[in-house]
This record gives C-alpha cells, sequence and structure tokens, in this order.
C-alpha cells in the first residue's frame, strides 16, 4: 500500500510548496505562510518542544509522523525533521488522510 501522506510531501517538495528546516519554519510562520507543520517522530525533544510552542503561538496546526530519514529522502532533503507547507489545499490533504487512518 502506498503511503498518501509520503506522496503529498513528495508533491509539495516538487511544487515548492514544502519548506524545511527550523530556521525557515520559524520565519515563514512569522510571515503567516505555513498552513501545517509535519514533524518527525524522532527530532529531538528540545525541538519538538520548540516547534509545537511555535504552532500554538501562530495558531498553526501541527502533526508528528514517521522518521527523519523517510520523511527526509521523500521530499529530497537530508535528515530534516522539520517541515512547513505552505499551501493551503495540500495541508488540508495531508491532515485528512491523518485524520482518516486515525479512524
Amino acid at each position: 500500500m502506498k503511503d498518501k501522506v509520503l506522496n503529498y510531501m513528495g508533491l509539495a517538495a516538487r511544487g515548492r510548496m514544502l519548506v524545511n528546516g527550523y530556521n525557515t519554519c520559524m520565519f515563514m510562520a512569522g510571515k503567516g505562510k505555513i498552513k501545517l507543520i509535519i514533524l518527525a517522530e524522532d527530532l529531538a525533544e528540545n525541538s519538538m518542544k520548540k516547534m509545537v510552542s511555535l504552532a500554538a503561538r501562530h495558531n498553526i496546526p501541527y502533526i508528528v509522523y514517521g522518521t527523519k530519514e523517510v520523511l527526509s529522502h521523500r521530499t529530497g532533503n537530508v535528515e530534516a525533521g522539520i517541515f512547513g507547507v505552505t499551501d493551503e489545499n495540500l495541508a488540508a490533504a495531508i491532515s485528512r488522510e491523518i485524520d482518516h487512518r486515525k479512524s
């Protein structure tokens, strides 16, 4: 079975609708550009706390999904664990897929 979330992330990366890294996500969140934050499950505890706080402060939904290795491979990055989706429709599609998996 193919992983739709990873497919959506790959699509977002190819379409330049995905930013990655702590500093870039902080900057783009401050500008109101990020619609969804995706954090890797194996992200460092301190980074996780900072990004969850950032999401709460800017009222941005976030999800914890996959490992750094898998997410980085799918998006064409190296050891990235923090991603911000800048497209509203793509962010909604990823959120729907995550919600569908939970039910």
